[in-house]
């Protein structure tokens, strides 16, 4: 027996937002490194993160600083792909909600009306949604890089 017509529906949009976000996810993680673009079935989806550098580390600081959440779940390729932009160490400091391994967790995400994974919160600004490259995380979140100062 065939699943409702409204189930359908539900699926195919389900189904299309996944490879949609796959696709989108490896378009801005090749802009961001200046490689090209790996297909979803990529043997680097899931591989060991590469260290995080200085500015990674600070933007991941400075977005926990300011107060900003970044809501996302295990099983979201497109959330592994923005935590893999800030590195290793960074990418595990940033301050984020998993909304799909606990019932607080997907309350919290709930009660945050979160549409989209990953989404992205800082108050005073407008949400983001989607793989967000570093430069937009940079300018949304007003990250300046710290300068060294001569002794």
């Amino acid at each position: 027996m065939a699943p409702p017509s409204s189930l359908r529906s539900v699926l195919l949009v389900a189904v299309s937002t996944v490879a949609v976000g796959i696709v989108a996810t490896a378009t801005v993680a090749a802009r961001s490194t200046g490689e090209a673009a790996a297909p979803s079935s990529s043997p680097h989806v899931g591989e060991p993160l590469k260290p995080s550098n200085a500015e990674q580390n600070g933007l991941s600081e400075h977005l926990r600083q300011r107060g900003a959440v970044f809501y996302g779940a295990w099983w979201c390729p497109a959330c592994f792909m923005q935590k893999n932009l800030f590195g290793k160490e960074a990418g595990n400091r940033l301050p984020y909600v998993e909304c799909d391994k606990s019932d607080a967790g997907r309350a919290r995400c709930e009660a945050a009306s979160i549409r989209a994974f990953p989404s992205w919160d800082l108050p005073g600004k407008p949400r983001l949604e989607g793989v967000q490259s570093l430069e937009t995380l940079k300018q949304w979140s007003d990250f300046r890089p710290r300068t060294r100062t001569a002794n």
